[in-house]
């Protein structure tokens, strides 16, 4: 079967990427050939007909016909086009939402459609071709791959809404689906528990050669899961059982069950290896494991890094610089996560990062970076973006041909991004003011910082009366969790499945905020300019030395 899933991986690569190594010479007239055919096909769209595309015969028509936009600004059109109206952004009628945290508290739906699903599949296509190239023996055993559900729910006017990359996962070509170690019903569990020891299961009933999921930290996460509950997990595997009760999706269940057949031989050869080593990790269970992919650049690449402590010294192929909106490198080399620009999906501009807190800033084409020089990005897709403010920060690290290498480097300004929750400072001042009212909360200043390594956000606090403690730790740490969870949909998902900690609290003494307004003014700042950062990507050395006492919950440790 390896040997057929291989060949069906190298015939629907091997063109796609030989195309893209030919385009990759000429980036300039391939951008600009992609731009022009998308504009003329939505020229009668909503959008095409109030931005003159029927006029746009350049680059610089473009950019001068449609200003640059974040999502909320695009916010109008995508409402209309999840309440049904035909030809808003795009001639073709998504068919589907991608759905993640918007900056207001209200997710973000990124339109779908066939073309640029198509597109995407196209990428990830020539990327498993590429890395059969240099890793022949990564199909040989059964692989892994764990995303999110591709349905969720659907929009009034019965558009779906969900995960691109659970749709790909589902409607995969039947000789690669026919390799997977995780039935795609597993996807369709809501509760995270119920989930993790059905992906446990499956997981342990297989030997596994490659294993793919976009966050570092849900592998930890699994393997963590499997090592704490591996008596239990083994008793199930000798008796063919998914022990899950009182579930509310015991059809899911059932269908699992059908699936899941005893394997006294394997549960023996588990108990083995507790026995000797009174861990079950996966690098002592998956003898024949020979590649992991994930990411592992920008603020995960900590946790990608604790990876070689479970599953062993293994190569590691980065996905790619993707997004809810769309993918847009494509990595060919192991342990890095630059990736050659997609420059056959999507029309890209960039804004040099040193412009970015100005007002005239140039705007660059992909044939023009620099090596060495960092970009935020906008995006222009099939989907229906149009000059789409991602709010990401890349480099060049190199070039493949004439394109460049990029690398994600962090979210830009006024964001931070843990393990894929996207915080935005909006997210935070809304959840401080609801507990704020909520609780009468005697709040002066405040910052949030998050820390990459324990994977939760910290909260330093200035109040202007004094509280309890046991009631901060008891009531505020987890009313402030649930507040930050009802803005931001990605950060829920992170905090029901582990991968995000519990808040702690850090209370300043008083004058913290009036002695960093102080220093910066003595610097030169007109006190009229100055602006208290909410959201830091670090806490500066005097935040840390204006600490009273740290608060948080006792069993809030990794």
């Amino acid at each position: 079967m390896s040997l057929i899933l291989k060949l069906a991986v190298k015939l629907q690569g091997k063109y796609l990427a030989k195309q893209l190594d030919i385009t990759a010479t000429k980036p300039k007239e391939t951008q600009q050939e992609f731009l022009l055919k998308l504009i003329n096909k939505n020229q009668n769209t909503v959008f095409g007909r109030e931005h003159n595309f029927s006029q746009i015969q350049t680059e610089k028509d473009y950019r001068k016909a449609v200003p640059i936009r974040d999502y909320e600004q695009l916010r109008p059109y995508c409402d209309r086009v999840i309440k049904g109206e035909q030809s808003v952004l795009t001639t073709e009628q998504p068919f589907m939402f991608n759905v993640t945290s918007g900056t207001t508290g209200e997710p973000k739906y990124i339109p779908v459609t066939k073309q640029s699903e198509k597109l995407t599949s196209e990428l990830m296509r020539q990327w498993l071709y590429r890395i059969l190239l240099t890793h022949p023996q990564f199909l040989d055993f059964a692989s892994v791959g764990i995303v999110s559900s591709a349905i969720e729910g659907y929009t009034a006017s019965g558009i779906p809404y969900g995960s691109i990359s659970g749709r790909i996962y589902e409607n995969i070509p039947a000789i690669i689906r026919s390799s997977y170690a995780i039935p795609h019903q597993v996807l369709q569990l809501k509760n995270y528990e119920e989930k993790y020891i059905a992906i446990a299961l499956f997981l342990l009933s297989r030997q596994v050669s490659f294993i793919c999921t976009p966050n570092p930290s849900t592998l930890l996460r699994i393997a963590g899961f499997i090592n704490t509950h591996k008596e239990e997990l083994i008793r199930s595997i000798y008796d063919g059982k998914i022990d899950i009760k009182s579930s509310h999706q015991s059809e899911v269940i059932s269908k699992l069950q059908k699936l899941f057949k005893p394997q006294p031989k394997r549960a023996k050869e588990l108990e083995i290896i507790v026995e000797k080593t009174n861990n079950l990790l996966p690098k002592d269970y998956w003898k024949h494991l020979n590649l992991i992919s994930c990411w592992i650049g920008g603020s995960v690449g900590i946790q990608a890094q604790r990876l070689s402590d479970v599953f062993g010294d293994l190569p590691i192929r980065d996905l790619g610089y993707l997004a809810s909106e769309a993918q847009m490198t494509l990595p060919y080399l192991d342990n890095t996560s630059s990736g050659i620009l997609a420059i056959n999906t999507n029309y890209y501009e960039f804004i040099p990062e040193e412009y970015l807190e100005t007002s005239n800033f140039p705007v660059l084409s992909a044939y023009e970076l620099e090596l060495g020089k960092r970009y935020s990005i906008l995006l222009t897709t099939t989907g229906g973006l149009y000059r789409y403010h991602i709010n990401d920060i890349v480099e060049v690290t190199g070039f493949y041909h004439q394109t460049p290498l990029l690398a994600f480097i962090r979210k830009g300004k006024d964001m931070t991004n843990i393990t894929g929750e996207k915080m935005h400072v909006n997210h935070i001042i809304l959840a401080v003011e609801k507990i704020k009212i909520n609780f009468n909360f005697p709040i002066n200043y405040y910052r949030v910082t998050p820390n990459f390594e324990k994977s939760l956000y910290e909260f330093y606090l200035e109040l202007t009366d004094n509280i309890s403690e046991i009631w901060l730790q008891e009531k505020l740490i987890s009313e402030l969790d649930q507040a930050l969870a009802e803005v931001n949909i990605e950060y829920d998902q992170k905090r029901q499945s582990q991968r995000l900690q519990l808040p702690i609290l850090h209370l300043m003494r008083q004058g913290w905020y009036e002695a960093e307004c102080r220093r910066e003014v003595d610097k030169g700042k007109r006190e009229v300019q100055y602006k208290w950062k909410i959201l830091c990507n670090q806490a500066t050395r005097e935040d840390k030395d204006a600490i009273v006492k740290t608060i948080q919950v006792k069993n809030n440790l990794f």
